[in-house]
């Protein structure tokens, strides 16, 4: 029953959050520059002011602001986030056509990251004053101080003009079915460089917390304890100091996960790939503002729901940590 009780504590803040978040955003957005009828008029040419009005009318744009929040709100309970004004279609249905191809872009880097940044983490840990610990702390303070869109840019020029060997753009190629091992095998070729480059600055930040705990651990009482029983130094290093170690790194995806998603927004435009990030700067750049609600309340629940399910875990991997 505690656990339930906690579960539920949690889902009502989830939502609570949520909520606010919906309302900033909506704010937000009526404080940035340009007019959605004005990008209109940009792409279909001039209008007459009738037309203007027409345009103003349809989408309740001549509307209070609480009264265009409350009308938003309302329409959100109903599951409706609105229509865009530029693609011509309903946010959900753009929404759900994009989410796939971001969700394999930000489950492949955070699975990179982790990986990777773990065992450079273990390796730097296992001698830390020696050579390859130095260049590993090295490398990951480099990769946690560049910005990933210099990063993108560089391995685009990179394997554009010195190594064509990797696709610099885009899903999939053309001609190829998109279905099948074959597409699978295009997606994955294809995901390699913007999966790559998401995960760069991920992997610093999981080898640096890495190498930190693991020598936290392996200096505390019950490590040297384990040695004087007389185990071996391996099933030291493993059974009780990695599976310590581990601890922290729960914690720092729940917390990795957003800035993963802010981060998709930038290499998805850097590598032309056709995600929710790519679909949000189209939006930004059209005033499309159903759409770009609708993508930040999406990754907002997103977010909300994956930082939840991590303190679950935690809680779970930790018995310490009593239920609150």
């Amino acid at each position: 029953m505690q656990i339930l009780a906690n579960i539920l504590k949690r889902v009502a803040y989830g939502i609570t959050l949520v909520l606010l978040v919906v309302v900033m955003n909506f704010f937000l957005l009526q404080l940035a520059p340009g007019d959605p009828v004005d990008a209109l008029s940009g792409v279909y040419g001039a209008i007459t002011p009738e037309i203007r009005e027409q345009i103003t009318q349809r989408y309740g744009l001549d509307k209070p602001l609480l009264e265009q929040l409350a009308v938003y709100v309302g329409n959100l309970v109903r599951g409706d986030m609105g229509f865009s004004y530029h693609f011509n279609r309903d946010v959900s249905e753009l929404i759900l056509g994009r989410m796939p191809a971001t969700l394999i872009l930000l489950l492949t880097s955070l699975l990179f990251s982790i990986t990777i940044g773990t065992i450079l983490g273990v390796l730097a840990s296992h001698n830390p004053k020696g050579p390859l610990s130095q260049f590993i702390t090295a490398a990951a303070v480099l990769g946690y101080s560049t910005p990933i869109f210099w990063t993108g840019m560089l391995l685009v020029i990179l394997f554009a003009s010195v190594f064509p060997i990797l696709p610099i753009g885009g899903m999939r190629s053309v001609g190829v079915p998109k279905t099948g091992l074959a597409n699978v095998i295009d997606v994955a070729y294809h995901l390699i460089l913007p999966a790559l480059t998401l995960a760069f600055a991920q992997m610093a930040e999981f080898s640096r917390l890495t190498r930190a705990a693991m020598l936290d651990v392996l200096g505390s009482d019950y490590v040297r304890t384990a040695r004087a029983k007389g185990l071996s130094e391996r099933r030291v290093f493993f059974r009780h100091g990695l599976r310590n170690a581990i601890l922290p790194l729960i914690t720092m995806i729940g917390l990795q996960f957003g800035t993963l998603f802010a981060g998709a927004i930038v290499i998805e435009t850097v590598f032309n790939w056709p995600g929710l990030g790519r679909l949000a700067f189209d939006s930004v750049l059209r005033r499309d503002h159903p759409t770009l609600l609708g993508i930040l309340l999406f990754s907002a629940v997103l977010v909300v729901v994956v930082n939840q399910l991590t303190e679950l875990v935690y809680r779970a991997a930790d018995p310490r940590i009593k239920a609150a």
